[in-house]
């Protein structure tokens, strides 16, 4: 158990330093895992939940024919054509790409809408940086509202065994989407005040022109097709249907795609290009090096001695899971972090003696908005940093944390006092 926990702080420790190399720090992991004899050869396999692998694969490939289709710009331009001033438009922005991060993952909405919000500043001769930043926090925040919003929702549908419709309606109480868009609706209005003096009046003269609808009709056919499987029950369909889903949606994009270009090799590399076998990978090693502390007894450790921090008492213990997540969301990847901490929670719930949901969905608010912090606590934000750095602006740590303190700590809060109400009390 020494061994196992010694290797695991030493990977997170490395995870934080060499953020570049992550993925290869956790495939180093887990080898060493299995060498070390720490997990058996034979439950390597077993150990990567496979249906998430290939949900996110699928949907990565998805997203990219959809971005490509023009669809998103499109959608932004007719909502930029009804607002009054910059200061709606930034609202309008930001909650339109917390529409779409509900479907689809956050570092490519932030891709789709940045750009809208570049043209717009650049009419204006205005700095980009507070629509841009507004766009990636956004995006990060509606992260957690559905099953395929992000990959932290995956992996808790993963451990909770929850499917799409569970993320709406679970047990006969309102889920992580309502709890969601209450925080998103409140948040929005904190950004009011926050751009309260940016009043410039704005209209767009030219229009994105959309001529290829199929890819919308495939992320809409998702979506449609993960609802009808998530009313299929468990015993009746493989583990692995959702991956199925998302990775057949993608394949037929790409058979047509291929079909109608004149190069299908080129089609196949441009689809590859797009897919983040970095994040696959990662996520891959640390299945691995969670079963391996798993297997060692580390997970049930630090479970028993969370229980026994909180006393017993299920409302202290869900709070400090909370705002410790959000603390440390605020300095690293939340992927990891709930990868690891979810198996850690189910314990801490058994050690309780309650159901884990409420614990379960008080990791996620954290996480996931807690990443909002801070530039470097989210993709969507180190995304959205990136492309301004890219077009001449610099951004500074208090030009973004003035924006996203108010803005997170308003959409956490909001999450805390509803997953209690919802699931505390009367669990």
């Amino acid at each position: 158990m020494v061994l196992a926990l010694v290797l695991f702080l030493l990977t997170y420790v490395a995870l934080l330093i060499f953020s570049k190399y992550r993925a290869f720090i956790a495939l180093g992991s887990a080898a060493l895992f299995v060498i070390l004899g720490i997990l058996p050869v034979s439950k390597v396999f077993g150990a990567v939940d496979w249906n998430v692998i290939m949900m996110i694969a699928g949907t990565m490939g998805t997203v990219n024919f959809f971005i490509e289709s023009k669809m998103p710009a499109l959608m932004a331009d007719r909502i930029i054509d009804k607002m009054p001033n910059v200061k709606w438009i930034i609202i309008a922005l930001s909650l339109f790409a917390g529409l779409i991060s509900a479907f689809v993952d956050n570092v490519a909405t932030v891709l789709m809408v940045a750009p809208v919000a570049l043209v717009v500043s650049r009419k204006l001769n205005i700095s980009p940086v507070p629509a841009i930043i507004a766009i990636a926090i956004s995006s990060n925040l509606q992260g957690a509202a559905t099953l395929v919003g992000d990959t932290t929702s995956i992996l808790l549908g993963k451990q909770a065994g929850m499917n799409f419709v569970d993320f709406f309606w679970y047990a006969g109480k309102p889920g992580l989407f309502f709890v969601v868009q209450i925080g998103a609706i409140l948040s929005a209005v904190t950004l009011m005040v926050v751009f309260r003096k940016y009043r410039q009046k704005v209209s767009m003269q030219d229009k994105t022109v959309v001529q290829d609808y199929f890819p919308t009709v495939m992320l809409v056919g998702t979506i449609v097709l993960l609802i009808l499987a998530s009313f299929i029950p468990a015993e009746s369909k493989p583990a692995i249907t959702n991956g199925l889903i998302c990775m057949g949606v993608m394949l037929i994009g790409l058979l047509r795609y291929m079909v109608r270009s004149n190069n299908a090799a080129e089609t196949v590399r441009g689809l590859l290009r797009e897919i983040d076998f970095f994040t696959l990978l990662l996520l891959a090693g640390l299945f691995i090096v969670i079963a391996g502390i798993t297997e060692a007894g580390v997970v049930d450790e630090i479970g028993r001695a969370f229980a026994n921090i909180s006393g017993g008492n299920v409302f202290v213990a869900y709070t400090l899971i909370v705002w410790a997540s959000v603390i440390l969301s605020a300095f690293i990847d939340n992927i990891p972090y709930v990868a690891t901490m979810l198996p850690v929670t189910a314990v801490i719930a058994g050690h309780l003696g309650i159901d884990p949901t409420v614990l379960y969905f008080g990791l996620l608010v954290g996480a996931t908005l807690g990443g909002n912090l801070t530039p470097i606590g989210a993709s969507a934000n180190i995304a959205g940093i990136g492309i301004l750095r890219k077009n001449g602006s610099e951004v500074r740590n208090w030009d973004f944390m003035k924006i996203s303190i108010p803005f997170t700590l308003t959409a956490v809060v909001t999450g805390y006092v509803l997953v209690w109400l919802f699931w505390g009390l009367g669990g």
